[in-house]
């Protein structure tokens, strides 16, 4: 490309991509502008390749096709397409969540060394909250139980998901009146495949109402098993301090990287490298240690509980290895890119795959098993020792690293807002009341090339936080405003004065890391903690929350924005979302979703535009619930005290 400076807003990113633009190696952003002009059908979502009668595709001018070969128009097939993607996004998270309760289980029967129960507490919570007694119970049969009950969700037929209980009962009254309540995990995706294939369901909104259903059953169940259940195997995160971006690797250590979704795997390499015989066997090599480092969700989870610095996120998985002092890059599953494959061909890193679910050809693949964790996680440290020796060329890595404070659990936040006893999201909900916080918005999402990178994320939270809007963040929408600086308490004096007081009393940051994608199911739970605390209506649509993915690009974050829309939240998508060939779709998701699923979807194309609507929606609200405007502040006298 003719000008790489403009293609992120992080001079560590654009620093390596000027470096290696002489020799032959194609980033992402090369392969994104050699796909141009990318296809228009598609990006409409108004091509069909569901039989082999196609593909095909409607013209949105009115000259072409305005049906396929089997008679489906663009809103049958803008519908399919859209479901589809939020089956592929469910069933990843939702198998990522059947992988760690699998885990689960086998630690909680003794089955699999190196792993065990290491917060009780959320343990007893967790399973009070899906009806399994404790009282007088061993921890050990609790936890068979919950994980045995978490398995059954997958494969579940009829009733309903067991977290959905959870939700606050109006909006669970809303999803039985829509038909939406999900019955099990896997039912819910098959059916999704079934009803969008060739020759079953044409209507746009009933295909609609299966991908609500399919959402929900992900967000409410595979995603938030995978959160509950990975808080009690490896601990529920706190607030910590920790470092983010490519500068945070070393030259003079082995430097290994973590990359994927899984902390099954990364939890046990993060034992390893601190093994002393492996420590010992990197001096040998002429090493002064071992560096472990993140790229991705695998970065947030092992960020969040043990203070692993982050190399960076998504875009940058490649340019970490052209640095050229990464020994090997351990990836598990999703958001690996296949083009580290070149690189790795290029430097002397390995690419070492773990899973079997993703192989990449040429790469060192090293099975991991829950049951011979640490040895497997050993055998890779190892693997990347013994490759240090092997670098050629210069290090190159960029200066650039930040500080952040990660690991704000929903737990964690109840505590910070009134301690252990008395610990409540009614101190948000006062402040939210009160004027001093305008609402809560959870910014969330990838990275995509057709963007400048981390620019709208950054941007968009700047003006959230500046007009009061406390910022809940995950995945790499949280490493991108890490690398800028806004998730420390220093960063209050961007927020506006209300938001800026509660930050300086409280010394949290204006905007909370939350974790990785999965802990989406954190925000859930947050929303629904602040129903319950009172005072902000009877459901999570009537709350001034807003949710927003500014720089999509992955089948999981549609089925993100689809549970988080249909538990009731406002959510807006930049770079688009392809389902504006079709009218009738977009009506559905744009206006009228707000009386089936109490939130609605928007699509904005720039950080500002993505703001107001964001803004607007929260004023909205606020004015229903009568607190629009600003209380001032009374100094009672013990009389009035009594009286209140």
């Amino acid at each position: 490309m003719s000008d790489k400076k403009q293609l992120s807003r992080d001079p560590a990113t654009n620093e390596l991509l000027a470096a290696i633009q002489k020799e032959g190696l194609s980033t992402v952003w090369d392969r994104y502008q050699e796909q141009q002009p990318q296809c228009g059908f598609g990006q409409l979502g108004i091509c069909c390749r569901t039989c082999f009668m196609g593909p095909c595709r409607i013209d949105p001018f009115g000259e072409g096709a305005d049906k396929g070969v089997c008679g489906a128009n663009a809103d049958t097939i803008v519908a399919r397409n859209f479901v589809r993607m939020i089956a592929a996004g469910a069933s990843a998270h939702s198998d990522h969540g059947r992988d760690v309760a699998a885990t689960f289980l086998a630690a909680a029967r003794g089955e699999a060394p190196g792993y065990q129960i290491k917060d009780e507490r959320k343990l007893l919570q967790v399973a009070a909250n899906v009806g399994i007694p404790t009282e007088g119970r061993d921890k050990k049969d609790v936890a068979i139980a919950l994980g045995e009950m978490c398995l059954a969700q997958f494969g579940q037929q009829e009733g309903e998901v067991v977290f959905t209980r959870m939700a606050p009962e109006k909006v669970r009254e809303r999803w039985r009146r829509e038909g939406i309540t999900p019955r099990g995990i896997d039912r819910e995706i098959v059916e999704i495949m079934h009803r969008s294939t060739m020759g079953v369901d044409t209507d746009p909104e009933n295909i609609l109402r299966q991908g609500s259903r399919a959402a929900l059953a992900d967000g409410w169940g595979g995603s938030m098993i995978a959160t509950e259940l990975q808080d009690i195997l490896f601990g529920t995160p706190r607030p910590l301090l920790a470092e983010v971006n490519l500068g945070v690797l070393k030259p003079e250590n082995v430097n290994i990287i973590v990359h994927g979704h899984e902390p099954t795997l990364s939890e046990m390499i993060v034992v390893a490298a601190s093994d002393p015989e492996l420590l010992k066997l990197a001096k040998e090599q002429g090493a002064k240690g071992i560096t472990l480092a993140g790229i991705c969700c695998t970065a947030n989870e092992i960020l969040m509980r043990h203070g692993i610095p982050v190399a960076g996120n998504f875009l940058q998985q490649e340019l970490a290895l052209a640095t050229r002092v990464v020994e090997a890059m351990v990836v598990d599953v999703q958001c690996i890119m296949p083009g580290l494959s070149e690189f790795k061909d290029c430097v002397h890193t390995k690419l070492i795959t773990t899973s079997p679910k993703a192989k990449i050809p040429g790469a060192t693949h090293i099975q991991f098993s829950e049951h011979r964790a640490l040895e497997a996680a050993k055998e890779i440290v190892k693997t990347a020792v013994l490759n240090y020796k092997s670098r050629r060329g210069t290090p190159r890595v960029p200066r650039e690293k930040a500080e952040l404070i990660a690991g704000f659990s929903h737990e964690y936040i109840q505590y910070m807002l009134g301690g252990t006893f008395r610990g409540s999201y009614w101190v948000l909900n006062d402040n939210i009341i009160g004027g001093r916080i305008r609402g809560v918005a959870g910014v969330v999402g990838c990275n995509n090339p057709k963007v400048t990178h981390d620019q709208v994320h950054v941007d968009l939270v700047k003006e959230l936080i500046a007009n009061d809007v406390l910022v809940v963040q995950t995945g790499c929408s949280a490493l991108a405003c890490a690398k800028a600086g806004l998730l420390t308490p220093e960063a209050a004096e961007f927020a506006g004065p209300g938001l800026r007081e509660v930050c300086e009393t409280t010394g949290m940051p204006p905007v909370l890391h939350a974790g990785s994608c999965v802990d989406n199911s954190r925000i859930l739970v947050a929303v629904t903690k602040m129903v319950e605390a009172g005072g902000l209506g009877t459901d999570i649509a009537d709350l001034p929350v807003v949710g927003a993915a500014p720089e999509w690009m992955s089948e999981k974050a549609v089925a993100i924005g689809e549970y988080v829309v249909s538990s009731g939240i406002f959510t807006v998508f930049g770079v688009g979302l392809p389902v504006t060939g079709s009218r009738v779709v977009s009506e559905l998701l744009f206006e009228r979703y707000p009386e089936t699923r109490g939130g609605r979807w928007a699509v904005a194309e720039t950080p500002g535009t993505m703001a107001a609507m964001m803004l607007d929606h929260i004023n909205e609200r606020r004015g229903t619930l009568g607190i629009d405007k600003k209380k001032e502040r009374v100094l009672f006298d013990m009389a009035a005290r009594r009286e209140l």
